[in-house]
């Protein structure tokens, strides 16, 4: 089962491509997300990472984070589930 990770402190010149050799070192990569700006359409400095299983996805939090990747320290942890935007248990207006 993939266990996917939050990536933050990307490096804005970062490609997914990079960053998917980054965690390949760990283990196998499921998917890589880069997380954009909508408006300028430049790297937020976050994203995602899926890896393989849960013994990738550990060793790659041990490899990453607090570790220096293309001038900037990453922080690397297991991804929240996304929280609803809707705003919660407030009525409807």
């Amino acid at each position: 089962m993939e266990k996917k990770l939050y990536v933050g402190g990307i490096p804005y010149s970062t490609t997914e491509e990079s960053l998917t050799e980054a965690f390949a070192q760990a283990g196998a990569v499921e998917s890589v997300k880069i997380i954009m700006d909508k408006m300028t359409g430049r790297s937020r400095g976050f994203g995602f990472v899926e890896m393989a299983g849960e013994d990738d996805a550990k060793k790659a939090m041990e490899m990453w984070d607090g570790k220096e990747f293309e001038g900037r320290t990453l922080v690397v942890n297991e991804a929240r589930p996304m929280e609803s935007r809707d705003g919660g248990d407030q009525p409807a207006a």
